[in-house]
């Protein structure tokens, strides 16, 4: 087993989750501590301007290598805090580290394109690995998206491996900025894709009509209403009925959005409407499935808002929960996956699979800086 810790960033750009987990890349051991470093405003603000950007920009851009290096320094003051709490309560410390880094771009190829995918995270992995003393396991979407797989989504095996003796068939569906979900059936068949957008259209409105950084408690969406019209106009996009494999960048459905009239609605309608849209979504790739989940477990930042979690239960005919209803940390979940994929890329284990990002077969990934 080996002593890992997994460092996410994810696509709602609010800070760095760090877990500590003990794992050799299949089973999954001891658990330890997790944390949350959030970013501060001025690197979060930076780091959403570098969305916008990254299409065009080059990799020797000063304004991306500063948020490069601020990113990867908050990094490397997660792994140093959350050692010093794993060596305080555990005795332990660590072996490997896995850094996704921050995704700016993630462009997979799709039917018809005629240039090769792109998926782009940034984050100096061999800088974090020199400052931690440790090896550190990064890149891991790169290889699966080069053989023509939709690099995401990465953790359903970790889904899977938690859920091991939860009754099948169960889906997982993780919200951030983009919403996904793990279907694990009941011979461990796993399917997995983007639902669509999640928090980050949320955040977004939240940051532009409202002024606070989201929405927090759902106190801004439960005091709107969802406009009808400007649904129903979100609810044509084409993503939502295509097949898996498939997979979306944050910033995919900005376009939808403004022709469906969103901008023009009130702070809190606005709002009422993206909860209404995100579990439109979900209830749309429930069809997808293969066969009805028997629960929803949700993770990541959606399940702490009540208009999120209320609308979900209204969409879904199957039983809407918190993953913490079946003892996991919603809160430290992608971290820990991260510590795990690490170890998995460090054995040479596939990260990907056919029914995960549609790629041909089971997929190696990921490199190790500072082995």
């Amino acid at each position: 087993m080996l002593r890992t810790i997994g460092l996410m960033s994810g696509t709602s750009l609010d800070g760095v989750d760090a877990a500590w987990v003990e794992t050799d890349g299949s089973a999954i051991g001891q658990i330890g501590p997790a944390l949350t470093l959030p970013y501060d405003p001025a690197l979060r603000r930076d780091l959403r301007r570098l969305l916008d950007l990254a299409e065009g920009l080059p990799p020797e851009d000063p304004f991306l290598a500063d948020c490069v290096r601020r990113l990867t320094a908050r990094h490397a003051e997660a792994v140093a805090t959350l050692r010093a709490e794993v060596a305080r309560t555990l005795g332990e410390e660590a072996d490997l580290i896995g850094f996704h880094g921050q995704t700016i771009l993630h462009r997979p190829q799709r039917p018809g394109d005629a240039a090769p995918g792109r998926t782009w995270q940034v984050g100096d992995a061999a800088w974090l690995a020199r400052d931690a003393g440790l090896p550190v396991a990064f890149d891991f979407r790169s290889a699966d998206v080069a053989a023509g797989g939709q690099g995401a989504p990465l953790v359903p095996v970790v889904h899977a491996a938690l859920a091991a003796s939860l009754p099948k068939p169960l889906a997982v569906l993780n919200l951030g900025g983009v919403g996904n979900v793990t279907w694990v059936g009941e011979d461990g068949t796993l399917v997995a894709f983007d639902t669509g957008p999640a928090n980050g259209p949320l955040d977004d409105w939240a940051r532009k009509r409202a002024q606070t950084d989201y929405d927090r408690d759902g106190l801004l969406s439960l005091s709107g209403q969802p406009d009808g019209g400007v649904l129903a106009r979100l609810l044509e996009h084409p993503y939502l009925a295509a097949p898996p494999p498939k997979s979306l960048d944050r910033l995919d459905f900005d376009r939808a959005l403004k022709e469906a009239g969103a901008g023009e609605l009130s702070p809190p309608d606005g709002a009422a409407t993206l909860v209404a849209f995100c579990a439109c979504c979900v209830a749309a790739a429930s069809r997808l499935l293969p066969a009805p989940p028997l629960q929803w477990l949700v993770t990541g930042g959606g399940r702490r808002n009540p208009a999120m979690m209320r609308a979900l239960a209204g969409a879904l005919d199957q039983p809407v929960r918190p993953v913490e209803a079946v003892g996991w940390n919603g809160d430290a979940l992608e971290a820990q996956a991260f510590g795990v994929l690490a170890a998995r890329v460090w054995h040479g284990l596939p990260l990907t699979f056919p029914g995960t990002t549609g790629v041909a077969a089971p997929l190696t990934g990921g490199r190790i800086a500072g082995h």
